[in-house]
């Protein structure tokens, strides 16, 4: 009976309803709050707490690596225990971290602090991206999640640099207690065989895409990739431009309206999706590539504005392709869920790599130049994933 009753005569299933989806949204926004605030608080860390530019790297790189390692934990239990149960111990971990924070303010203190925020934060996101990773219509579901991404961006960057140290951490803490209230609307399981069976007869396309296990790896592997990108230039962004002496009434609201440029990319990927899901891929890493690169020959005023608001419109295109792939591929969830992870590792490895490039006295041409290289790695992985389905005649679905 409970079966009959997952799936109506439309073929949607219990992670359909509206609560569902609004309850796993709002909670993946929460989710990746940190990490689309990060110019931000990169700026309070140094600003309020005296940390260095390469301290800066060291914590932010602790958070996304806590919530990488969080988002692993979640996806090796995920199918077996109850996911209401790992949302809350997620968010009882960022809820104390959080709190913690306000009271413990050296720099070894923080960035342990951030790593276990981070963990948590990685545990309720996963579960997020998995739920809506497993509705009738996941390209539509994660087309709302970055749609949303964009306003949520906008208001964080507008809210967040008008706060103290503590009222960033009281921010985040309350979201998270948000979350806590709204947890009795997320699906308690993943569908079983048969529902599985009967999500996949309602999907008009699946049959055209059915591939080795490893290739929806590799596509994990240039996730990572794309994020190291973001997260070397997200977080020094407002740094770097500051350095090259661009003031902070000018690209502080250049951050704040770039954010909502993710909309145009949100927009964008729709006009595009006739064309596949690789060649728009192709050319938004390539462009991504391109407005960070650009900023390796000096920060200007004119510049910076151009490079935020290419990146911020690509950053949602690239995800839309990236996320379609990942959920085309992978119906189950199951690689899915480790989505999080890989945007959370690269993002760990994105501020270490640049504090490094900062920290051996290379100077910000030099990180953005490696940052920027990071996309054009993900575009040659998606080429030769591209190749490969060429060679084996594996029709690719476009973007509904």
């Amino acid at each position: 009976m409970a079966n009959s009753l997952s799936f109506s005569k439309a073929g949607s299933n219990i992670f359909d309803g509206w609560r569902s989806i609004s309850t796993a949204l709002f909670m993946a926004l929460v989710g990746y709050s940190v990490m689309v605030s990060i110019p931000v608080i990169s700026t309070a860390w140094v600003g309020l707490l005296g940390f260095t530019e390469e301290q800066v790297g060291r914590v932010a790189g602790a958070d996304v690596g806590g919530f990488s390692l969080g988002a692993v934990l979640a996806s090796l239990f995920v199918a077996r225990v109850s996911r209401r149960l790992l949302v809350m111990i997620g968010l009882i971990l960022s809820i104390s971290a959080n709190a913690l924070c306000i009271g413990f303010v050296d720099y070894e203190q923080v960035l342990w602090l951030r790593v276990i925020a981070g963990v948590g934060s990685g545990i309720f996101t996963a579960i997020a991206v998995v739920t809506l990773g497993g509705t009738t219509k996941p390209v539509r579901a994660f087309n709302l999640l970055l749609f949303a991404f964009a306003f949520s961006t906008a208001l964080e960057l507008h809210v967040l640099p008008k706060l103290s140290m503590n009222g960033i951490y009281l921010f985040f803490i309350t979201l998270n207690i948000l979350c806590i209230f709204l947890i009795r609307w997320l699906p308690n399981r993943p569908l079983n065989a048969e529902e599985l069976a009967e999500q996949e007869a309602a999907q008009s396309d699946v049959e055209d895409w059915h591939v080795p296990r490893f290739i929806p790896i590799i596509c994990l592997v240039a996730i990572s990739f794309t994020y190291v990108n973001i997260g070397g230039y997200y977080t020094y962004i407002e740094l770097g431009a500051h350095a090259d002496g661009i003031a902070k009434d000018w690209i502080g609201p250049i951050l704040t309206w770039s954010s909502i440029f993710a909309i145009v990319g949100c927009v964008l990927a729709l006009f595009c999706s006739r064309f596949g899901l690789f060649k728009p891929l192709f050319i938004s890493l390539l462009l991504m590539a391109a407005v960070v690169i650009m900023l390796a020959s000096g920060i200007t005023n004119i510049n910076v504005m151009v490079s935020l608001f290419g990146f911020m419109t690509m950053w949602t295109f690239v995800d839309v392709f990236q996320s379609s792939m990942m959920a085309h591929m992978d119906r189950s969830g199951t690689l899915v869920a480790l989505m999080p992870s890989v945007q959370g590792f690269g993002q760990f490895i994105g501020p270490n790599v640049a504090a490094s490039v900062l920290g051996a006295g290379l100077g910000y041409n030099t990180m953005f130049m490696v940052s920027g290289s990071m996309a054009l790695v993900a575009m040659f992985i998606y080429i030769g994933v591209f190749l490969y389905m060429r060679r084996r005649k594996v029709k690719v679905p476009v973007v509904s």
